[in-house]
């Protein structure tokens, strides 16, 4: 059995890297059926969000699986990139360390704001389009809703999502609040109809808020969402002009190009004069020409911008940290003891039934030969057989265990189907 994980996050690779390797829901589901035609046998789930792009692939026969280069061609390939392009930005995980990281991305210990809701539900998404796509098995059945699990333990157990914080609610609390004294005078206008959007119209009405606007593609997704808080939806073709009345603009779309150039935005510039705009650009690829932060009046901050705000948030959770990783290591090592329990019991008991057939066929031609027996002799022959047998196969079967609890490659597990031929 194999896992394998290779991707990037904000821990390793900057925005503009990570929205060259994001990718859509549509995009997700072709890449993966795209790998089940070039690797019939391999399973795979990838979790792309606004932090990270995670290709994760498993299969139950290591011989066909594809290597680490393969992967990164893969991925290269599929967004129209050379591999030495993304190379140094793409890291590998394999086998225990793919589902410690899982568990620890699923319970937001990974996230950039430690504690952060919105995770979870990032991964059951991924998780279900995989299984949609009938491109999820075994192996990521199995790690996936372990994952989840371990999600909740750690929410339910720990306080590390206690009065949580959200992105939304670390960038417009800290960055926000810097530049507007108050918000109940302010005009807002969220792009995007996404769980991202929603979390922060909460957040931002916690705060004062009551003039909403919500600019969506699928306008009645953006109506269902404005409903919600009493507040206006209107079509994309709307957008500009909602950009020139906007004192906050949070865009979360999903979209592959900027919505909004440099160029279109010089226009939505002139009609403002020079008012203030705070602009939090949480998409990845990012929604906004960077170029417009250099606009007098404009603060644009992008996902990137939040690392030291998130930096605070992680402090204050810091004492929660050694209760949340204990619980993440006792799933992680229940999780690969059930693994290896798997790899190991079809070997195991193919041995034992060939082991018994062995012991029963020189019982039956002894006890042939030995015609009038008394049975409590008999009885203590066949136990004797059976002493024989148990201690003969204890040491090579204690050394199997040893061997793939230590995390060795299954070595000795295919040496001894190889000993004694217990290929299938």
């Amino acid at each position: 059995m194999k896992l394998h994980m290779i991707g990037c996050s904000h821990h390793n690779a900057k925005v503009e890297v990570r929205e060259r390797l994001a990718f859509t829901p549509e995009q997700a589901r072709q890449a993966m059926l795209l790998l089940r035609e070039n690797f019939p046998d391999t399973e795979s789930v990838i979790l792309s969000t606004c932090n990270r792009t995670e290709f994760y692939t498993a299969s139950v026969d290591p011989t066909r699986f594809p290597s680490h280069h393969e992967m990164v061609d893969f991925l290269a390939q599929f967004h129209q990139l050379k591999s030495e392009e993304i190379f140094d930005n793409v890291l590998e995980r394999t086998g225990e360390d793919v589902v410690r990281h899982l568990f620890t991305v699923a319970a937001s210990l990974d996230s950039m704001v430690v504690g952060e809701a919105q995770i979870l539900s990032q991964v059951k998404q991924a998780y279900e389009m995989a299984t949609d796509a009938d491109c999820a098995g075994t192996l990521t059945h199995s790690v996936f809703q372990a994952a989840i699990h371990v999600a909740k333990r750690v929410h339910n157990e720990t306080n590390i999502h206690q009065k949580r914080v959200s992105i939304p609610s670390v960038a417009v609390g800290e960055f926000a609040s810097s530049i507007f004294d108050r918000f109940d005078d302010k005009k807002v206008l969220i792009i995007g109809a996404g769980e991202m959007g929603e979390e922060t119209l909460n957040y931002l009405r916690d705060m004062g808020v009551r003039d909403f606007t919500v600019v969506n593609r699928n306008l009645e997704r953006g109506q269902k969402l404005a409903e919600a808080f009493n507040a206006e939806a209107f079509p994309w073709s709307e957008l500009t002009r909602q950009l020139v009345r906007a004192d906050v603009v949070v865009s979360t779309t999903g979209a592959t190009e900027p919505i909004i150039t440099y160029e279109q935005f010089q226009e939505v510039e002139a009609k403002r004069y020079q008012k203030a705009l705070f602009i939090l650009d949480l998409a990845i690829p990012r929604d906004f020409d960077p170029k417009i932060g250099d606009c007098v009046g404009v603060y644009l901050f992008s996902i990137d911008d939040l690392q030291k705000a998130c930096e605070k948030n992680r402090k204050a959770r810091e004492l929660e940290w050694p209760k949340a990783e204990r619980i993440v290591e006792k799933e992680t090592a229940k999780f690969m003891a059930d693994l290896h329990h798997r790899a190991t019991g079809p070997t195991i008991k193919r041995l034992k039934q060939a082991a018994d057939e062995l012991k029963q066929d020189e019982l039956k031609r002894l006890l042939n030969k030995m015609e009038g027996l008394d049975p409590k002799l008999q009885k203590e022959i066949e136990r004797s057989f059976d002493r024989l047998v148990n201690k003969l196969l204890h040491p090579p079967l204690e050394s199997l265990r040893d061997d793939i609890e230590s995390g060795a490659q299954g070595g000795l597990l295919d040496a001894l189907k190889r000993l004694f031929r217990l290929y299938d």
